[in-house]
């Protein structure tokens, strides 16, 4: 069984800014900011539903080859909730 997951991004403002949208309709949520003063400086984020994050971004390279990660969900509409959210906060389709 996988507890966690993530990748690294190469701004993390900006990916934490699309993540904070497309993740909402799933309920995922930041849950814990590391310290840049115990990552060297790097921005590094837990999202999930409490009470804990399973679904980590950190700043860094970014990962290649690419990571696919997927969401569960509880419904179809909350995946058209969050494909919508996602789109709208600059996703793309591929």
């Amino acid at each position: 069984m996988i507890d966690h997951t993530g990748f690294l991004v190469s701004d993390p403002m900006k990916s934490r800014a699309f993540y904070d949208a497309a993740l909402a309709p799933l309920g995922y949520r930041v849950l814990m900011e590391v310290p840049t003063e115990h990552t060297g400086g790097r921005v590094v984020l837990g999202y999930g539903e409490p009470p804990k994050p399973d679904f980590w971004v950190a700043e860094g390279p970014p990962n290649e080859p690419r990571v696919h990660i997927a969401f569960r969900a509880a419904s179809h509409a909350q995946v058209d909730a969050f494909y919508k959210a996602a789109i709208a906060a600059g996703g793309k389709d591929n």
